[in-house]
């Protein structure tokens, strides 16, 4: 997808993402859904991310492959931050106007409560699958 522009709920932060991928995937890991409520939806945003207001951006040391970062003023779950690569996931809901989007995959799959599902036919990995994927990029 071509270039996109959003910013947290305040205005205090502005993103400009030069390519968002529209295979979004969907993150059931406990931290995930302690940080938003419910599962992270997010879509790929490579390197090329432009972030306006950075004073207003803290960085949480989320585990030893990502940080998360936020809006300080008003608390916009704003990126996962990938440490080695420096790629961004963003959530899903700060592009409002994105189309074509499909959901490609779903992580911690084994760690999803039974209280929601999905119809969506994704790839799926479970906690393992993914400790073990990160352990090499460390």
């Amino acid at each position: 997808m071509s270039k996109s522009a959003t910013s947290c709920l305040c205005g205090s932060v502005k993103i400009t993402v030069e390519n968002v991928n529209p295979q979004f995937t969907v993150c059931h890991c406990e931290s995930c859904r302690a940080w938003g409520g419910a599962p992270f939806f997010a879509v790929q945003c490579g390197t090329d991310v432009k972030i306006e207001g950075t004073e207003k951006v803290k960085m949480y040391n989320s585990s030893d492959w990502a940080d998360r970062g936020f809006c300080t003023d008003c608390g916009t779950h704003l990126f996962f931050k990938f440490k080695k690569s420096g790629e961004y996931n963003m959530p899903v809901g700060l592009f409002p106007d994105l189309k074509g989007l499909e959901m490609s995959m779903q992580y911690f799959s084994d760690q999803r409560p039974d209280y929601y599902c999905f119809s969506n036919e994704t790839k799926e990995l479970t906690r393992d699958e993914i400790i073990s994927y990160f352990a090499s990029e460390l």
